[in-house]
């Protein structure tokens, strides 16, 4: 554990605190791509399935549940709870090609061949490109609300943080995790463009835009 992590891990937090709280507040669920929420709880339920078979402490058990438990209680508001307000006309990204060639990849470019660890590397793999259906989502109707744009931000900054995360333990501790380093890359820069409408326009208390 370092500060970086540590951040990396508030801020993951906060982001799905501010969605499932716009979510449940709202009573809507307009302007969340389904899509991208099913497959952070796929991520999830991949990279956590050792929760009762390898214990490394209570912080890293409860945030294991926190996000397993938040996730899956986001797709219940969208797909029941709230599913009326869901824009399943906007949702329209094909997730298929970001499942299978993630788990193509992690039977291929693994640390072990074990069903554990393809199942953590897909995890990693698919959770680099899990956002791009609410980001196509964004673009098709070309704007999205304060508190969404808010959501993403951090989990924008979740990433960076991650980053610097690897960073320092390659730095101070001699670790360097390839897999986890090249996918946190790709998600950092899927949100790049994003890091620049947020701070030109969100901070100045503008509506957030993307070319449609």
């Amino acid at each position: 554990m370092n500060l970086f992590r540590f951040l990396g891990d508030l801020s993951h937090l906060l982001a799905i605190i501010l969605l499932l709280l716009k979510i449940w507040k709202s009573r809507s669920c307009a302007g969340i791509s389904g899509k991208s929420q099913v497959l952070f709880a796929v991520v999830f339920t991949a990279r956590y399935l050792d929760l009762f078979t390898n214990y490394i402490s209570l912080y890293n058990t409860c945030m294991k549940v926190v996000y397993i438990a938040c996730s899956f209680t986001t797709v219940w508001m969208i797909y029941s709870k709230f599913k009326a307000t869901y824009d399943g006309n906007h949702d329209t990204f094909r997730v298929e090609f970001l499942v299978f060639p993630t788990a193509v990849l992690a039977f291929l470019v693994n640390h072990d061949f074990t069903p554990l660890e393809i199942l953590w590397t897909f995890s990693i793999y698919l959770e680099s490109v899990a956002i791009l259906p609410q980001l196509f989502m964004v673009s098709k109707t070309g704007e999205a609300e304060t508190i969404t744009s808010h959501y993403l931000f951090a989990l924008g900054v979740y990433r960076t943080l991650y980053l610097f995360n690897w960073i320092w333990r390659y730095h101070f501790e001699g670790f360097f995790d390839l897999i986890a380093i090249v996918a946190g890359l790709v998600q950092t820069v899927l949100y790049c463009d994003f890091f620049y409408l947020y701070i030109t326009k969100v901070l100045k208390g503008k509506k957030l835009s993307l070319p449609a």
